[in-house]
């Protein structure tokens, strides 16, 4: 097979094959962004892969930055660009289900691609534009299918990350899991818990994002891999509820409202240890731990003013796409108009501060300071009070009255 045209990112990087070409090595564009043409999807990274060892391409070009040498990976700048360029390599015995034991340069296209997971990334493309299809790649990704390359067993033990990838890739592009294939990520799926949790964080969040996320999460119950990660191994009951209340036609907005959605089914509730055992950042935590906060007031009823002014807008509206999911009933408008009727949207527009307490009424920083401001904060919000310098310091000399 021939593209008779090629995208605009590759045209851009055309001189860097060519100049390896003259050099006398091969050079190709490898993997993801050959699929993502394909599959006419918009490409996000190129890659290269070359029969030219590191040093060699360091020669080649005059600014180079050794991004990952040791594994034959020389990161190009050339014509305001950043080109990863990677030489042909196969690998020793990976001896912790993720890195090998040795890496050995090769020239050889054929044992470069039959090393990667699977058919549909083990695609290359010449400067011609010439497809370079060892394994099917290009029938599988016809019929919509997610095929391991060789022994599908063999290629999850090398790296047990790819098992996430295979059901990531299953959601991102809607495909089907070959029998084979899903049987092996099926028995070595107790190998995730060698792998670390932030890689699996990355791969799960990526299949959550997806428009076909119901379809690689069931895969991923199916095969029972949530028994190897962090707090899931207690929750199969609400990991399937989740799958199954969720409308099938959702997309979620932020990775925040996906983990929102699925812990709001727990039933331990622990969500802040779970989020830490993911290793996850304290701002992610914050806004997931938020979102369920929402979730849980909007149980009880419509939220108050004061819930409005608490939480960040954007957190409010999906919180309320999440119940729309969920098939529970929802107030956009109550929401839309509450947050308009709010006098102030966060506390530094107060017209009276801690400064100003501090000249006008001798007040001295410390908690009963604090307390004032927060109950100013809490009465203009609720409109118990009007954000003005005299109301305010009104205000306050009651509070130190009484």
């Amino acid at each position: 097979m021939k593209l008779t045209s090629l995208p605009s990112e590759f045209q851009k990087a055309l001189p860097i094959l060519r100049k390896i070409q003259e050099a006398g090595y091969q050079a190709y564009f490898v993997g993801g962004c050959v699929r993502d043409v394909l599959l006419n999807h918009p490409i996000h990274d190129v890659d290269i892969a070359s029969s030219a060892y590191p040093q060699e391409i360091k020669e080649l070009f005059e600014r180079t930055v050794d991004v990952g040498i040791e594994h034959g990976t020389v990161l190009v700048l050339e014509g305001g660009q950043e080109y990863e360029i990677t030489t042909f390599r196969t690998e020793e015995a990976y001896v912790d289900y993720r890195r090998p034991s040795q890496v050995h340069f090769v020239r050889s296209l054929e044992e470069d691609l039959k090393r990667r997971d699977f058919t549909i990334n083990a695609l290359a493309l010449d400067s011609e534009g010439n497809l370079v299809d060892l394994f099917q790649g290009m029938e599988d990704l016809q019929t919509g299918v997610i095929r391991a390359v060789g022994l599908a067993a063999e290629r999850f033990q090398e790296d047990a990350l790819r098992i996430m990838r295979g059901f990531r890739f299953q959601a991102s592009l809607d495909f089907e899991l070959e029998t084979e294939t899903f049987a092996a990520m099926t028995v070595c799926a107790p190998l995730l818990e060698k792998i670390a949790i932030e890689r699996i964080f990355i791969e799960f969040e990526k299949l959550l994002l997806t428009g076909a996320w119901t379809r690689g999460l069931a895969s991923l119950l199916e095969a029972k891999a949530y028994l190897y990660l962090p707090g899931f191994d207690s929750e199969a009951q609400a990991l399937f509820s989740f799958l199954e209340k969720m409308r099938d036609d959702f997309c979620f907005t932020s990775s925040a409202q996906a983990w929102a959605g699925l812990l709001y089914h727990f039933t331990n509730k622990q969500a802040a240890p779970i989020l830490k055992a993911w290793k996850t950042s304290r701002e992610f935590q914050k806004q997931v731990l938020q979102l369920l906060e929402i979730l849980s007031k909007r149980e009880a009823g419509l939220l108050s003013a004061w819930d409005c002014y608490l939480y960040q807008e954007e957190l409010l509206y999906q919180a309320e796409d999440l119940r729309a999911a969920l098939g529970l009933t929802t107030d956009h408008s109550y929401l839309e108009m509450s947050l308009a009727a709010l006098p102030i949207r966060d506390k530094h527009e107060i017209l009276v501060t801690g400064r100003t307490l501090m000249q006008e009424e001798g007040i001295q920083p410390g908690p009963r300071m604090g307390q004032v401001l927060k109950e100013v904060e809490l009465a203009i919000v609720t409109g118990e009070l009007l954000n003005e310098k005299a109301a305010i310091l009104a205000f306050v000399k009651e509070r130190l009255n009484d």
